[in-house]
């Protein structure tokens, strides 16, 4: 932390302390106990070729393994290193103390890695952009506005009955399709999270359910879901290449990933119209829309009907939302079964306390996730082992120091997930599915180690998922019931394959065994 004397101590792991003088926002390098703080060109990296990197990561198909590759490169270089390839280049950490230092350093405006493919797409497109592509002052005020409806107490009370609602309707469909079976039912269940998401994603943010869960879901749904995931397949590529080149070579990578992202916004816009329509209806009929029949328009009627955001900037955070709401929590849903499912003893322990929780919380579903933490803590532990995105980027406001590194004002630094959570300089036997880790007692003895730090799935800071609420409520309030209504069980209790597309996902989905419980709610 950088005093006001001008000096800064920094704790580095097994009792390295280093001190360093800053001078005019510039850390200034000196020799202290255990030598000098080294320069930035000092620290280790993988080539200093940003093209010769690229060519062996197309060649390699590093792209999909970039999760491992990360995490063999910790192992051979050490707990900091750089890495150019294309025109991207960045410092990446490992240790949670070093994301502390990070988090001192990230200023009142955050800044994250922006993904140019979708900034270009909007500047061609003339669409505006939402927060997750916005900086600056401009990113601020947007986001706390957005804040208001998706991350506050109020609003999580607000759609948490939707939410249950929608993981209510998911298990009494699949409980139907369980007993035509004869009380049990294996299969891939990744199509069908993927409309459970979507289904929630549309309850929350539109006000509306849109029928997912029928015999024949629409192809419109379908499309869009589709839409999503060649979106998100179609971006790590591109980050490394100038899009507007790729624009003037018209590549088909880059067309498949503009026509993708059109999809998504012509779904989005039909939905935003709708909801439009009702709130002039309700508001020409006098009544605010907010309260129309006690019901909660959703939070694209919250904003319309605040009105502190135009509607170009309600259609773009909207659409963002959208677009990030359903591979984000569906996938993880994937994993999350998987592992209960070839943990038993587990699978049990959790369900013994939502079942006492359910019980005593007499429906309302916040009294039920309130007092069944494991449900939290599986999904910390899920997301540990397998976080959503593989890095978590930010650009210090001011020279720090890292591992007794000098990293300049302005570098990209990348906090690499996947292989912090595997890691078993951060985690006890870190390989084991263990939601009782996060038990509050025992994070409390790990305070000194940077343990606020440990689970980045969602981010930190005022620059976190905008989503956080949505979806751990949403995957929360799922594995309530699945685990109220079914026993899940694997065939294979082998480690999954795992592929990063700008999401980390399985190679092949697992298939889950569902059987059903005695005297589940129905």
């Amino acid at each position: 932390l950088f005093s006001t004397s001008g000096s800064v101590a920094l704790g580095v792991k097994r009792g390295f302390c280093v001190a360093a003088a800053v001078e005019d926002g510039k850390v200034k390098v000196g020799d202290v106990r255990k030598g000098r703080v080294r320069s930035f060109q000092e620290i280790p990296h993988t080539g200093r070729s940003g093209w010769v990197n690229l060519l062996r990561f197309w060649r390699e198909d590093r792209f999909r393994q970039l999760h491992k590759h990360m995490e063999r490169t910790f192992s051979a270089l050490g707990p900091i290193y750089r890495e150019n390839v294309g025109t991207l280049s960045s410092v990446n950490i490992l240790l949670p103390a070093d994301v502390a230092e990070l988090f001192q350093s990230e200023g009142l405006h955050p800044r994250r890695m922006t993904l140019q493919p979708w900034a270009t797409h909007r500047e061609i497109r003339q669409h505006s952009k939402g927060v997750f592509l916005k900086n600056g002052e401009e990113w601020r005020s947007d986001r706390l506005q957005l804040n208001k409806e998706v991350m506050m107490s109020g609003a999580v009370q607000r759609f948490l009955p939707l939410l249950d609602e929608v993981a209510r309707d998911f298990c009494r469909m699949l409980q139907v399709r369980v007993e035509k079976e004869g009380r049990s039912l294996t299969m891939d269940p990744s199509p069908d999270l993927f409309r459970f998401a979507l289904e929630a994603s549309c309850h929350v943010i539109y006000g509306e359910r849109i029928g997912l869960f029928s015999s024949s879901p629409s192809l419109e749904s379908q499309k869009f879901i589709w839409a999503v995931e060649r979106m998100l397949t179609t971006t790590p590529p591109l980050l490394y290449l100038p899009p507007r080149l790729l624009l003037c070579l018209s590549a088909p990578l880059w067309t498949q990933h503009a026509t993708a992202w059109d999809h998504i916004f012509s779904h989005a816009e039909a939905r935003i119209q709708r909801g439009y329509q009702r709130l002039a209806s309700s508001q020409g009929g006098g009544s605010v829309a907010g309260a129309a029949g006690g019901q909660y328009p959703g939070v694209l009627g919250q904003l319309m009907e605040k009105g502190q955001l135009s509607l170009d900037l309600i259609k773009a955070n909207i659409t963002e939302l959208m677009a990030g709401g359903v591979d984000t929590t569906a996938v993880p849903l994937q994993f999350a079964l998987f592992e209960l499912g070839r943990n038993p003893e587990v699978q049990e322990k959790v369900r013994q306390q939502v079942r006492t929780s359910w019980a005593q919380a007499g429906g309302d579903p916040q009294k039920a996730l309130q007092g069944a933490p494991l449900l939290k803590g599986t999904i910390k532990e899920v997301l540990r082992l397998y976080p959503v995105g593989i890095t978590v980027q930010r650009y210090p406001v001011k020279d720090i120091v890292l591992q007794n590194y000098h990293i300049p004002a302005g570098t990209m630094v990348q906090a690499c997930l996947y292989p912090m959570g595997r890691s078993s300089e951060v985690f006890e036997d870190p390989l084991r599915f263990d939601p009782t880790r996060w038990s509050s007692g025992r994070e409390e003895g790990r305070r000194a180690e940077g343990s606020g730090f440990r689970s980045l799935a969602f981010g930190f800071g005022a620059r976190q998922c905008v989503g956080r609420r949505i979806a751990e409520n949403e995957m929360q309030l799922f594995l309530m019931h699945m685990l109220l209504s079914f026993h899940l069980s694997v065939s294979s209790s082998e480690d999954l394959k795992t592929t990063a597309t700008l999401i980390l996902q399985p190679e092949t989905p697992p298939r889950i065994t569902f059987s059903r419980l005695s005297g589940a709610p129905i």
